[in-house]
């Protein structure tokens, strides 16, 4: 049997972005097509294998297969062959780890509680690959009433497992303002309208306006990029904010919507510039389900994960199959390490890997 560290090492030398993942998933697919599984793809870029146990429900566990366009600096003997994409996120270890889960659940076969699925999925960085496989109606084809996803985290104890009931991650939706003015020389600007001011009011106000919430209530705006104008003499025709909006609760999620929405209007009143004010889909938030977080706890005792305060303000996909059947997300600490998305990103995986592996195992054999 080869182990997870042997597949994660294989899967991190051949990195690839978005559901575009032939060499990835012809990887996966050759190990599950050893195996006694239905294997198939419902989607572009996905491979998920069926394990039949002759039950009534199924238990679903998710990794997801792509990388990053970053370009790696970690100097591993298995490094990235291709320049400009890298396993930056741990992705190549939740692969390696669902491959091995896969053996073992078939190794004993006569234990499971419930049949399996195994879900591989594309496009979490970009798309959001789990939403196109629940389309599909995977889950229900295959009658899903729980899932569990892992995922690698730094900063939490090396090989320990960490969550919580409830909120877990927050909803991510990329914000885009473009406003649009009228360019003329400075020197006669009251006869334009100016786009970089425009922009300035625009910013001030956004930020003004989420700091209305309640302190208790965990939200993030901000604004990482700003492109205005063209030269130093002449007013500014257009200005382009681009920001990221992260919540919980959808109620918050409309009401700075809203907001949002409101105060491009009374910025293109005030400067009679043109605003336009985008939300995209984004991801939801990701609530664990609290019966069966309670329920994993209750039965793994010792092996119970670690209860975390608070939730974090990052996002992952693995929403939209929580949002479909109960699921609980968990993070598998990596010590000390380079933050995710970070060129030098690695970790102890001959430590994490048998650790996560073995929790998922006890996850699948454990609960009844």
């Amino acid at each position: 049997m080869i182990s997870a560290v042997t597949y994660r090492r294989d899967l991190h030398q051949i990195p690839e972005l978005g559901d575009q993942l032939p060499e990835t998933t012809a990887y996966v697919r050759a190990r599950l097509d050893a195996l006694d599984l239905l294997v198939f793809s419902p989607t572009q870029g996905s491979v998920c294998a069926f394990l039949d146990a002759g039950k009534p429900e199924t238990v679903a566990f998710r990794a997801d297969m792509d990388a990053l366009p970053v370009t790696e600096a970690t100097g591993l003997p298995f490094a990235s062959v291709y320049p400009g994409k890298m396993h930056a996120c741990g992705h190549d270890g939740h692969t390696a780890m669902l491959l091995s889960l896969a053996e073992r659940a078939l190794e004993r076969r006569a234990e499971l509680p419930r049949n399996v699925l195994f879900l591989f999925q594309p496009a979490e960085e970009t798309t959001g690959g789990a939403k196109l496989i629940c389309e599909a109606g995977t889950l229900e084809k295959y009658r899903v009433s729980r899932v569990f996803g892992l995922h690698i985290w730094p900063n939490i104890e090396k090989g320990r497992v960490a969550s919580r009931p409830g909120a877990l991650l927050s909803r991510a939706n990329e914000v885009d303002i473009t406003i649009t003015g009228k360019s003329v020389h400075i020197s006669r600007f009251r006869e334009g309208k100016d786009a970089l001011t425009a922009g300035m009011e625009f910013l001030r106000l956004a930020y003004e306006m989420i700091e209305t919430l309640p302190p208790e209530e965990r939200r993030l705006l901000r604004f990482g990029k700003m492109t205005s104008g063209t030269v130093r003499n002449a007013l500014s025709a257009q200005t382009v904010l681009q920001g990221c909006l992260r919540t919980y609760r959808e109620e918050t999620y409309h009401f700075c919507q809203e907001q949002l929405e409101t105060i491009g209007r009374n910025v293109a009143n005030e400067t009679g510039c043109a605003v336009d004010v985008h939300l995209n889909e984004g991801y939801p938030a990701l609530w664990n389900n609290e019966a069966l977080y309670r329920e994993a706890a209750a039965v793994l005792g010792p092996d119970a994960p670690l209860t975390l305060e608070e939730p974090f303000l990052a996002t992952d996909d693995f929403s939209f199959f929580a949002q479909r059947v109960p699921g609980v997300f968990f993070f598998l600490g990596v010590g000390s390490a380079p933050e995710l998305h970070a060129s030098n990103f690695t970790f102890d995986d001959e430590t994490v890997l048998p650790a996560g592996v073995a929790f998922m195992e006890k996850l699948l054999f454990e609960m009844p």
